[in-house]
């Protein structure tokens, strides 16, 4: 199995603005991504939180000191 060059190298010259549009396609598509994956672990999270909130008896509010009046 012989290599050429044809096989690795694109004969057809893109244009700038094709580069620049298959970027563009490319960045928004890993953004979007991203953003999916964080909602989903944010969700995650937030059930999660909420469960263990849900699972643990009410706290009674911490008392509050007084001062003396002449300090």
């Amino acid at each position: 199995m012989t290599a050429t060059k044809d096989e690795f190298f694109n004969p057809t010259k893109l244009s700038a603005r094709d580069k620049a549009a298959a970027t563009d396609h490319t960045a928004r598509a890993i953004i979007a991504a991203e953003t999916s994956q964080r909602e989903k672990k944010t969700e995650k999270l937030k059930q999660l939180r909420l469960q263990r909130e849900a699972d643990q008896p009410p706290q009674a509010p911490p008392k509050s000191r007084k001062r003396p009046a002449g300090h």
